[in-house]
């Protein structure tokens, strides 16, 4: 065969970092580009619920200098007295925007389908993902369920079927958004467009996981329990999250697991302190997020171990390049 038809070498031995560095273009101009315009629909949506909810803070005697001082208070629903499952939907449309401002990058500048930031292959595989969802659903209930068997006076059941079911609803359609709004982002758009740039996916797993980590940190819970246990607890799972879309060469398992862990726990137990309020069946009356962050390490242990059994991955390579 004649050097003329042999095929280019491929960049990666990963073919997710593959799907990345072959489609469309991959200036780093239009990488900063792409997240510039998912940052302004985000903020832009934002800006535009926080006239309302200030309104309402307002009325609820709450200064500016207040508001300046603590911006969370206008996402609490219990202080500005808006009903949860409002300002749930108000809150989840910030990441539709986020969304769209992104899809408008990849198409229009990176001219590369949305779907080669997502995944390796032809087809999204669902089976992947609904039984990621399965995986990771099924441990956050049972542990959910065994802290109030074993310790019921740490749970308040507060079960309201008429704003449960609205709950539901409203989870079910703007959950999945949410969940894979941040995968698309750091599982998927910057680790393939720092994977361009470091040669590896390493590297790239570990910085979009720490920047994961940082991002959560303006949420109630980090400014409660503070930065050295929930930075550490949020980029470990961005961690988990970026190792396994690399080894499995595509966001399904990722996508699924974030996704159940936030739509199950925000129907099964909700927290003063979390950044979802919502009505769940139960309310956490005492928070140790010591304790939360073993039981997911160990959640996280036995979901690895599965899908190693399930999927008998043998090429750990994978993970680096």
């Amino acid at each position: 065969m004649s050097e003329n038809n042999t095929k280019p070498e491929l960049p990666f031995n990963n073919l997710f970092l593959n799907s990345g560095a072959v489609n469309g273009l991959n200036h780093w101009w239009m990488y900063l580009t792409g997240i510039s315009a998912a940052l302004f629909g985000y903020f832009l949506f934002q800006i535009i619920i926080q006239v309302p909810l200030v309104s309402l803070a307002l009325n609820k005697g709450f200064t500016i200098e207040d508001i300046v001082a603590n911006p969370n208070i206008i996402f609490d629903p219990s202080k500005i007295g808006i009903n949860k499952n409002l300002l749930l939907a108000m809150l989840f449309g910030m990441f539709i925007f986020a969304l769209l401002g992104l899809r408008l990058v990849l198409s229009k500048v990176h001219k590369k389908p949305f779907l080669s930031i997502v995944t390796a292959y032809e087809k999204f595989r669902w089976k992947k993902s609904f039984f990621a969802f399965s995986v990771w659903g099924g441990l956050v209930i049972i542990t959910v369920v065994t802290s109030y068997l074993f310790d019921p006076e740490s749970m308040k059941l507060q079960f309201n079927f008429s704003q449960f079911l609205l709950l539901l609803l409203i989870t079910l359609v703007l959950m999945p958004i949410q969940t894979s709004t941040e995968e698309f982002i750091f599982r998927g758009y910057l680790v393939q467009g720092l994977a361009v740039i470091f040669k590896n996916g390493i590297v790239p797993v570990i910085l979009t996981s720490l920047l994961f980590g940082i991002v959560h940190m303006a949420n109630p819970e980090a400014k409660t329990f503070g930065w050295m246990i929930m930075l550490p607890y949020y980029t470990l799972f961005g961690l988990f999250l970026g190792l396994l879309t690399l080894l499995d060469e595509g966001m399904e398992l990722s996508l699924g697991i974030h996704c159940a862990n936030n739509l199950i726990s925000s129907l099964l137990i909700t927290s003063p302190n979390g950044v979802l309020q919502t009505d769940a069946i139960f309310e956490s009356k005492t928070e140790d997020p010591g304790k939360e962050f073993i039981l997911w390490i160990i959640m996280a242990i036995i979901t690895f171990t599965i899908f190693w059994l399930k999927y008998r991955w043998k090429n750990f390579n994978l993970m680096l390049k």
